[in-house]
């Protein structure tokens, strides 16, 4: 038995089929973990959240910022950009079925040692605050009124946490921060347009992994997101975001023993 955790796969169906061949998944057996950001940018969402879907109990997921922006778009709440590659599973058949599955995932996993994130923490929270945090939102992704919070998130730019948050705001900061974050300050506010690479953080802010002191400094963190850092371990740390979608690696990490496996993805055919 095996569990692996992979990165950022972006509607990336072929270099998935083959990393998973790669690493000899059985899932009578195995586990997959995915970090989020199963869809967009690349040529074959609609089968990427088809084939995790049916893997059901196998595979654990976690929201990334690409999937939410998946349902605001299903709801008419955001609108499709030319980059973007979401109309397949929009015009499918299966289509109300595929959202309402991607709708009652997770934010936030913890198995311990690990937790699966999409893209980080604030150094200010605790694991057990994270968790707590996130399962308000997944709660409110899952009622009936989950388009209030989706219509709170778009636009994001001006949303910085704090506890003193309430009501679809607080929600929204929340999915901020776990699907967005890539940079913030020592107090925690992030920095909401910065991607590039890790030394270019602009000034007074750092890559959130990099501050001291942080309550979850023990804890091993699975999470994708930041393509530019590519993939980056240390020992609480398992960043796996090799930019597959870029026609870099689709990245795999066994966490038995930590073991990388990587398929390129250079031959990629994007479609925009």
């Amino acid at each position: 038995m095996a569990t692996y955790a992979i990165g950022d796969v972006q509607g990336c169906y072929d270099p998935l089929q083959r990393l998973i061949h790669r690493i000899g998944f059985d899932p009578a057996v195995d586990r997959l973990w995915f970090v989020g950001d199963l869809v967009n940018r690349g040529p074959d969402s609609l089968n990427v959240l088809r084939y995790i879907k049916n893997l059901q109990d196998r595979a654990i997921v976690v929201l990334g910022n690409h999937d939410l922006f998946l349902l605001a778009v299903a709801e008419g709440i955001a609108t499709v950009r030319p980059e973007d590659t979401l109309q397949a599973i929009l015009s499918a058949s299966d289509r109300d079925e595929l959202i309402a599955w991607l709708r009652q995932q997770p934010l936030f996993y913890r198995e311990d040692p690990f937790v699966l994130v999409h893209a980080g923490l604030l150094p200010q929270w605790s694991i057990d605050e994270a968790e707590q945090l996130a399962q308000e939102v997944e709660t409110a992704l899952r009622s009936p009124s989950y388009r209030t919070i989706l219509q709170a998130l778009y636009p994001s730019k001006h949303l910085q946490w704090s506890p003193h948050l309430v009501g679809s705001t607080r929600l929204a900061t929340i999915m901020k921060v776990f699907t967005r974050l890539r940079a913030c300050s020592l107090d925690g506010r992030m920095e909401s347009s910065f991607s590039g690479h890790p030394e270019r953080v602009p000034a007074g802010y750092f890559p959130w992994f990099k501050i001291a002191q942080r309550p979850h400094h023990d804890t091993t963190i699975i999470c994708g997101h930041w393509a530019a850092l590519g993939l980056h371990c240390e020992e609480h740390l398992l960043a796996i975001d090799s930019g597959c979608v870029w026609g870099r690696q689709l990245t795999a990490i066994r966490l038995e023993d930590r073991t990388v496996f990587q398929v390129s993805c250079s031959n990629l055919e994007l479609l925009w």
